[in-house]
């Protein structure tokens, strides 16, 4: 049986009978949907279900490649334990300002380190300094353009066992429109394709918001 569309009252329901968003999320999901750039944020869904994996794999040292206002950094860093830890790369001071508050109201801003940076510089950097193989997580949710390049950072960053997450990976549909060939849904057809060829990894595409691709690292 094929994958069962989501109606709108399906969905309605979905989020009323499984979603626990706590006030701090709501508030934060508010706050980003006024703005110009709300469709870049995650669906409350999708942020408890990062939150569950994280919990899942045991993960301890996390990587998030795209971090906006900050909602999927928090759904990861309340479900970190107390030592756990979180790098989030990013080039807007403006969205993370916003990150970094509801960080603190939550109690885990000290769970995260902010790299203001193009997030290929940052992960360059931690492989050069010899961290590869020692990430539990990474979630990529940014620039479409750089998502290979991003996947094959975290691939080596993540220890065996290691578990990627790749947001966007249905683009609205658009990925399996031939008749699209704007760059950002080229490159996510090449990102998809790259994955189901990758056999260092498991994978899976869900259906769950614009789409959520898993890499489980072998």
């Amino acid at each position: 049986m094929a994958t069962f569309p989501l109606s709108s009252q399906l969905q309605r329901y979905l989020t009323e009978s499984c979603v626990r968003e706590g006030e701090l999320l709501a508030e934060l999901r508010t706050i980003t949907q006024a703005g110009s750039h709300a469709f870049m944020q995650i669906s409350p869904e999708q942020g408890q279900f990062l939150s569950l994996l994280v919990q899942l794999t045991g993960a301890q040292r996390c990587i998030e490649v795209g971090t906006f206002t900050g909602y999927s950094s928090l759904c990861i860093a309340t479900a970190l334990p107390e030592k756990g830890r979180l790098i989030c790369c990013d080039v807007s001071a403006e969205w993370t300002a916003i990150a970094r508050r509801f960080w603190q109201r939550a109690g885990v801003g000290d769970k995260i380190d902010l790299r203001l940076a193009p997030a290929l510089e940052t992960l360059d950097a931690l492989i050069a300094s010899g961290e590869a193989g020692t990430y539990d997580f990474a979630f990529i949710d940014a620039n479409k353009e750089n998502y290979l390049e991003y996947y094959e950072r975290c691939l080596q960053l993540l220890r065996p066992g290691g578990l990627a997450a790749a947001d966007n990976t249905l683009w609205s549909g658009r990925v399996a429109d031939p008749g699209d060939q704007s760059v950002s849904s080229r490159c996510l057809r090449e990102f998809n394709a790259r994955l189901l060829r990758d056999e260092l990894v498991a994978i899976a595409l869900l259906p769950l918001g614009d789409g959520l691709s898993l890499a489980l690292k072998h």
